[in-house]
């Protein structure tokens, strides 16, 4: 049996003049996993543990976002969504790809968002993980904490280990996943200077996409932890609600990581709502 690793997986794509990485495993119709906005992220350490369920079936990339894993370090101008969901169409074009399911986590998921909403014959179905298009919430105070937490990382006396452990903490809701190799590892990927050196720029403001959900044409799930501490829930209700053919699905102990805390029901999830009909 061959053992599925980030090394053996990699491969990399020019999109435009943006180069990009991504890991791809199996065969068949198309999965896109992009990652979210923490530091230190990639799509493989957002997902490896959906790897191998995603694959039985399925061609998976996973690609990481500009400024995240091994994808080229730019800059970023707003509108930052409707840049990125160009990248990511122009990724599809490289690798000859004309249309996938989409899987973001956080920012990744919103950049998928724009991306079904930009150029909807590219994106089948949509899965988004505790992501916040929309700059309101009844719920919680604007922006939420584990949002500050990765505003702050690379401010003041910049990264540093135990920064990396507060902010990935605030990510889950069982705190004994946040292990020392996880801090590690993710606090070495937010060191690299080119990551340094790109988000200590002034961040673009944010790109609220409210107006536009009623645009979706994709089958979209929305997926939200009761215990997020980095995305407010009523934001998941707001999308379900304004997104034409949407649905939601919140999982109970639980943080910003479904993918993670709850990695063999939320693939199980994610590869029944992929086998409905668009």
């Amino acid at each position: 049996m061959t053992v599925i690793t980030e090394a053996s997986t990699s491969k990399y794509a020019m999109a435009g003049d943006v180069k990009i990485h991504y890991n791809e495993i199996g065969t068949g119709p198309a999965i896109i996993c992009l990652n979210g906005a923490g530091p230190g992220a990639s799509s493989w350490s957002n997902f490896q543990h959906n790897v191998e369920a995603f694959s039985k079936d399925h061609r998976v990339l996973l690609v990481d976002m500009p400024q995240y894993g091994k994808s080229a370090k730019i800059p970023i101008e707003y509108p930052k969504l409707t840049n990125l969901a160009r990248i990511i169409r122009d990724f599809m074009d490289a690798i000859g790809l004309e249309k996938a399911h989409f899987v973001g986590n956080s920012f990744g998921g919103q950049a998928a968002l724009k991306t079904a909403i930009d150029y909807p014959d590219r994106v089948g179905h949509l899965v988004m993980i505790g992501s916040a298009p929309v700059g309101f919430s009844l719920f919680s105070p604007q922006p939420v904490e584990g949002v500050k937490l990765i505003g702050s990382y690379y401010k003041g006396d910049g990264p540093s280990l135990e920064k990396m452990r507060t902010v990935l903490k605030t990510l889950v809701f069982d705190g004994s996943r946040i292990t020392d190799e996880v801090v590690q590892a993710r606090y070495e990927a937010s060191i690299d200077p080119e990551a340094v050196r790109v988000h200590s720029l002034p961040a673009p403001k944010k790109q609220d996409l409210t107006a536009e959900l009623g645009l979706v044409k994709s089958p979209t799930l929305v997926v939200w932890g009761m215990d997020d501490r980095a995305g407010a829930l009523d934001i998941g209700l707001i999308m379900t609600r304004l997104i034409p053919n949407a649905q939601m699905h919140i999982f109970n102990n639980c943080g910003h990581w479904a993918q993670v805390e709850h990695a063999a029901e939320f693939s199980q999830l994610v590869l029944g709502f992929f086998s409905t009909t668009t």
